[in-house]
Formats: C-alpha cells, sequence, structure tokens
C-alpha cells in the first residue's frame, strides 16, 4: 500500500480552492483534499504499517499554529510541475518533519530536502512560449497570511484511480 505522513488544513480548504481558481489555465489537475505531506513513505508492505504506527505514536507533539506564506513552483520556473503555497517561518513543521524522520530511522530512507508547501495544482504540460506568461501569473497571486492550529498529523494511504488519488486516514496522532 502507497502511505504518506501528513498534516490537513480542513479550515483553510476553501482559501486554497480559491487560490486555485486564481492559477491560469493549462493542462494540470487540481487537488481537492489539501494537505502538507511531511514524509512519503511510499509502497510499505501491510505487515510493516503496526510498527510505523508504534513509532509515530511515540512523536513528542503537542500542536502549534502555523501561517501561510507566498507563492511557488516546483522544481522550477523552466520546467513547472508543481504550483504550491508555502509557510512564513515553517520551523514548527521542520521540527516535527524532523521528529518524524527520527522515529523512521532505519525503516525508511531519510529525506534529504524538505520544502513545506500544500500543493495546489500539479502541471502536466505549458506550452514554452506561455511558460512565462503564467510564472509571472502565479507570481502575482497574492497568498493572505491565514493561520490554521496544527493539533495533529497522519498516516495516510493513497489510493491512486483515474480520477485522482484516494486517501484514506490509517492513524491520527497528537
Amino acid at each position: 500500500m502507497r502511505l504518506f505522513i501528513a498534516i490537513e488544513f480542513e479550515g483553510l480548504s476553501g482559501y486554497f480552492k480559491q487560490l486555485q481558481e486564481k492559477i491560469p489555465k493549462v493542462k494540470a489537475t487540481f487537488p481537492k483534499q489539501f494537505h502538507l505531506t511531511l514524509k512519503f513513505l511510499g509502497e510499505v508492505e501491510e505487515g510493516n504499517v503496526a510498527k510505523i504506527k508504534d513509532n509515530l505514536k511515540k512523536v513528542d507533539f503537542s500542536g502549534f499554529s502555523m501561517k501561510l506564506g507566498g507563492i511557488g513552483v516546483f522544481p522550477n520556473e523552466k520546467f513547472i510541475r508543481v504550483v504550491w503555497v508555502g509557510l512564513e517561518n515553517g520551523k514548527n513543521i521542520e521540527e516535527l518533519q524532523q521528529k518524524i524522520e527520527d522515529s523512521l530511522a532505519g525503516m525508511f530512507k531519510k529525506d534529504s530536502r524538505f520544502h513545506p508547501h500544500i500543493t495546489l495544482a500539479r502541471v502536466k504540460f505549458i506550452e514554452d512560449y506561455k511558460k512565462e506568461e503564467f510564472v509571472n501569473a502565479v507570481k502575482s497571486i497574492e497568498v493572505e497570511p491565514k493561520e490554521a492550529e496544527v493539533k495533529s498529523f497522519k498516516l495516510v494511504k493513497s489510493t491512486l484511480t483515474k480520477g485522482g488519488p484516494v486517501y484514506e486516514d490509517l492513524e491520527v496522532f497528537g
């Protein structure tokens, strides 16, 4: 089964949808559910799920608040695959992510580059002559510094379908 660990932002879903509407129309998919992936585990054998849950239960987590920051693209402006919203002062999220990494040490490869973000769109194709126009339009989207309380994180199962991924919470921590 395909698993990842994430934080959800249920209270901000409507706002994320408003931001999606401002993204220029290109060949892209737009997530219906929004989350911040703390660690992607990939394909995991069902027999290992209990150990993952046990390790995540040991993570010292007391919750915190976070604030939305700017908007950007991955991996770069010449080859765009993701449009995302970042966070201001993501120190608390980075600390939580590191605790999760430590709790799963030896079971999974350590993520060497963690960049906290919420995906707004997965871009499949932009014609070369439209890339600069697209990037400028995305950069012009103003992100309000909305705050959200992070009270838990989740172990999530992701099933890929033709209609997009279907997520199932396996356990909530915190």
